[in-house]
Order: C-alpha cells, then sequence, then structure tokens
C-alpha cells in the first residue's frame, strides 16, 4: 500500500532546489558554475534557473553509486511507488538498464532467450555481456502487418530445448501498445530459477490505474527496465530499474550499472525521477482517467473518417498468448486504405498539419497519448486527420511490403547467427558493395528506426530478404540507424 504522506515528498527534488539558490563560491564542476558562464544565446532560449540547478555530487545531494542520502531515499520512494524491491535512478536512458540487465545475468557464453524484435539496446547487452541468443518468434499478426508478443508456449518450448539459459526477456508492451502474458511466462521461467527480464521501457504508467494492462512486477517479472520518461513527466533520457524477488544477486546490479552510466550523473535528470514519481504516485489515477479518456474521444472520432481505422482498439481478441491485453493509451492509426504508406501520411501530418506521430510504419501511424497531451492536442490530431482525408493523396511508392513479416521470418532459425554478437562485434571487418554481401556474416547492427528493432545484427548470415528488406523501407521513405554507410550502397561485414 503506497503512503501517500511519505510519496508527497520529493528529497532529491527538495535537496537540489536548496543547494541551487544557497550562496556560496563554486569551485567544482561544471565549469559554467550555476550558470554564470553559460552562453548568453542558451539563457536566452531557456532562461538562467535551471543552470543554476546542473550541480555535481555535493555532499548534500549524495552519490548515485553509492546513495546513502538524498537519492536513496528517492530510490526507495520510488520502488514503493512501483511495487519494487529496490529501484534504481537511471541516467542513461532504459539502453544503460537494459545492458545492465543482461550484463548482471548472463556472462560470456552464457544462453539467453528473447524474442527478435527486440530493441537495438538488447543486441549492446550481448555485446557487451557476451552471451548467446537464443532467439523465438513473436505472434505475427498477418492482417496488421505486426509483430505482437512472445506467447508462454513458445517460451516453454525454448526452455525445454535450452534448460541451461540463465534468463529469459521479452518486450512487454511492443511499441504498438500490445501486452504478453507476462504473468504465465514469468511463471514458466521461475520453475528453472532464472530472471524473466522485463523492457518495459513503453509501460512505466502500467502501475497507477486499474484499466491499464498489470505491470511488470505485479505479473511477477523479476527484472523491469522503464523509460519513465516515454510514457510518464519525467524529462527525456531519465529512467528506472526496478527488480524484486530472491533470483536476482542486486548486488551484480549495482556494480554493472556502474559500468554503463556516466559517473557525472545529471541531478536534473534524477531530480525529474523524483518528482514523476510523487506526481503519480499522488495523481496517477486521475490523470491516465483524463489520458484513457483522450483516447477514446480520438479513436471514436477517427474510426468515422472514410479510409481510416484504429486497428488495435479494444475490444480485441487473444493471439495466442500474444496479445491478451493492450495499452489503450496507445493510438495505433492504419492509413493503408487511404492508398499512402505511413511514412507518406507521417510526412504530411508533420509539414502541412503541424501533427507529429511516433512511429510510422508501412501500414499505420502510432501516437503515445499521455499525461501531457491536452483536448486541444487531440481535437487537432482529429481535425489533421480529416484534412488528411479529404486531401486524396496518391502514393509515390506502390511498393508491397510486409515489414514484420520480415522480422517474423528472420526468427524461423537460430542458424542464421553464425557468432556470436560479441565476436562478430570485435572481429575484423570489411566494407563490400550491398549486393556482395548476400551469405556472409553482418559486423554491424542495423535498424529502421522507430522502433529500434534490428534487422541485422553482428553474427548474423545476411540474407537476401533481410537486403531487400533494408532497401525498401529506404525508398519508402523510413530511416535507418547503426550502418556505417547511411546510403545503404556498402556494408560492413566480417573479414
Amino acid at each position: 500500500m503506497i503512503n501517500s504522506a511519505s510519496q508527497a515528498q520529493t528529497p532529491l527534488l527538495t535537496a537540489l532546489y536548496e543547494c541551487a539558490k544557497s550562496s556560496h563560491a563554486p569551485f567544482y564542476t561544471p565549469g559554467h558554475k550555476r550558470g554564470v558562464g553559460i552562453s548568453p544565446s542558451l539563457i536566452d532560449v531557456f532562461g538562467k534557473s535551471v543552470f543554476t540547478a546542473d550541480l555535481p555530487e555535493l555532499t548534500e545531494l549524495d552519490n548515485l553509486f553509492a546513495p546513502e542520502g538524498v537519492i536513496d531515499e528517492a530510490q526507495q520512494l520510488a520502488a514503493e511507488a512501483f511495487g519494487a524491491a529496490r529501484t534504481w535512478f537511471l541516467v542513461n536512458g532504459s539502453t544503460c538498464g537494459i545492458e545492465a540487465a543482461i550484463m548482471a545475468t548472463c556472462n560470456a557464453g552464457d544462453k539467453i532467450i528473447l524474442p527478435r524484435n527486440v530493441h537495438s539496446s538488447v543486441i549492446a547487452g550481448l555485446i557487451l555481456s557476451g552471451a548467446i541468443p537464443i532467439f523465438i518468434n513473436p505472434e505475427y499478426d498477418a492482417v496488421l502487418d505486426i509483430a505482437h508478443s512472445i506467447t508462454p508456449e513458445s517460451v516453454a518450448v525454448a526452455l525445454h530445448q535450452h534448460p541451461d539459459a540463465k534468463a529469459v526477456l521479452m518486450v512487454y508492451p511492443t511499441y504498438y501498445g500490445v501486452c504478453g502474458d507476462v504473468a504465465k511466462i514469468a511463471n514458466i521461467v521461475h520453475q528453472y530459477n532464472i530472471p524473466l527480464i522485463l523492457d518495459e521501457a513503453h509501460g512505466a504508467h502500467f502501475a497507477f490505474h486499474p484499466d491499464l494492462p498489470i505491470s511488470g512486477l505485479a505479473a511477477g517479472a523479476d527484472i523491469c527496465v522503464q523509460s519513465t520518461h516515454k510514457t510518464l513527466g519525467a524529462m527525456t533520457q531519465a529512467s528506472m530499474l526496478h527488480v524484486q524477488g530472491n533470483i536476482v544477486n542486486y548486488d551484480r546490479i549495482s556494480k554493472v550499472l556502474q559500468l554503463v552510466q556516466s559517473t557525472s550523473p545529471s541531478y536534473i535528470l534524477m531530480a525529474s525521477l523524483d518528482a514523476a514519481r510523487a506526481q503519480m504516485a499522488l495523481h496517477g489515477n486521475s490523470l491516465i482517467t483524463q489520458t484513457l479518456q483522450f483516447a477514446h474521444t480520438a479513436r471514436l472520432n477517427i474510426n468515422k473518417i472514410p479510409g481510416l481505422s484504429t486497428p488495435l482498439s479494444p475490444p480485441y481478441q487473444a493471439l495466442l498468448g500474444g496479445f491478451i491485453n493492450l495499452d489503450a493509451t496507445r493510438l495505433t492509426i492504419n492509413v493503408s486504405n487511404l492508398g499512402i504508406t505511413g511514412f507518406e501520411a507521417d510526412e504530411i501530418l508533420e509539414t502541412q498539419l503541424a501533427v507529429r506521430s511516433e512511429l510510422a510504419s508501412l501500414q499505420n501511424l502510432t501516437f503515445i497519448i499521455s499525461i501531457g497531451n491536452t483536448q486541444q492536442d487531440i481535437d487537432k490530431l482529429i481535425q489533421a486527420f480529416n484534412t488528411l482525408a479529404g486531401m486524396a493523396p496518391v502514393s509515390k511508392n506502390n511498393t508491397k511490403l510486409t515489414s514484420a513479416k520480415i522480422l517474423y521470418s528472420l526468427t524461423a532459425s537460430n542458424s542464421i547467427l553464425h557468432i556470436s554478437p560479441r565476436e562478430a562485434y570485435f572481429a575484423a571487418s570489411e566494407t563490400l558493395p550491398l549486393d556482395q554481401t548476400y551469405s556472409r556474416i553482418s559486423a554491424e547492427t542495423i535498424c529502421p528506426y522507430p522502433p529500434g528493432i534490428p534487422v541485422l545484427m553482428p553474427g548474423e548470415i545476411i540474407t537476401k530478404e533481410a537486403l531487400e528488406y533494408l532497401q525498401k523501407v529506404k525508398v519508402l521513405g523510413g530511416f535507418l540507424t547503426g550502418c556505417s554507410d547511411t546510403t545503404l550502397k556498402t556494408l560492413k561485414v566480417i573479414a
């Protein structure tokens, strides 16, 4: 039970404010000395007050890597609010939390079971740890061309085939808000006395409203990494790592986080975590109630517009455990019946109608509706889609491509991983023209972004399907990250 009196406190934010307004001669980093040395152009844009709070590890501000004061208090309050046994603040985003979770549970050569539709940070965790991925298929929705979650059945099969695995990782929710059956998967995983790790980057809000999917911790996951900034009120890059149970070594997590986090953490970012936690603990239910109403209004009105639909909407049908619940604050709009791609629709919305989405794909646009949105935002979204539908745009590209199906097919055979991601990352490489890389071993991670799901990663055999997919994404207006040659004329392969 959350203690409202204690949750009203913001120990780290309060201490930072007191330090920022104190009068003393600063002979410590950063060099701008509480804003005095900041460029006037920055002050003109942002004002001076924020820079007075840009402080280092002063005595009263505690130390992120050995917290005994206000950071420790703030993290304990966060653990209580989110339902964890222990919580760590992350200033390098969920990326460092995912890396730490993998490195804390897997040594070099250890197996980890995970879906193919993981974020690129998971691949970084494999490279850093030396762990060997055992990929399993997420459920594929052929109608929507979307990969959903992994199922309890697929996890059970993978663990039966690889009982020596050291951890299981799953994405919860997916970028589209789809949730798999964490509770059943956790129960299966725990029969092998290994942890279930959740990439819960997009689910930090789940703990604060009964009409949202169950939070990963409440469902039994051992490690949950959440991007507090993505769906709650923290600043960009501010995230949290939560743990519970006795399977995970908490001290090892602390040690690994010292490897992947900055030794000069931003107190402004950490204070935003403290404030966001207090906000949700005290007012989360009412804030999310309003957010859910905004999402409902948007769905209701957009579904009335000819040529548009919101295919991921409640009520929904479960898909073999890969889709048992939906985050209703995540709005996916299918534009395929307008005769344009999601990429083209996104460009029109951005350049002509002043509306920006979170994610564009071939058939869909996805929007995050959060506690920061207003009724005016929703009205503008509806108006923009009414205008878009009335424009009757003509597609510049009639190329057919099922993006998720390609990602799904890449999971069909574990033999596609020829050497470990770590071996490949540190191996000698050479750069070849794209048409000469077929059947070679990739030396780089290449992701259409967002959502940052790798199509190729170090150690994988390059397939014709993957090359065709990457080329078509480029043609259709998507963009790629991770490739040394952004034109995609060449790729790096193992020499």
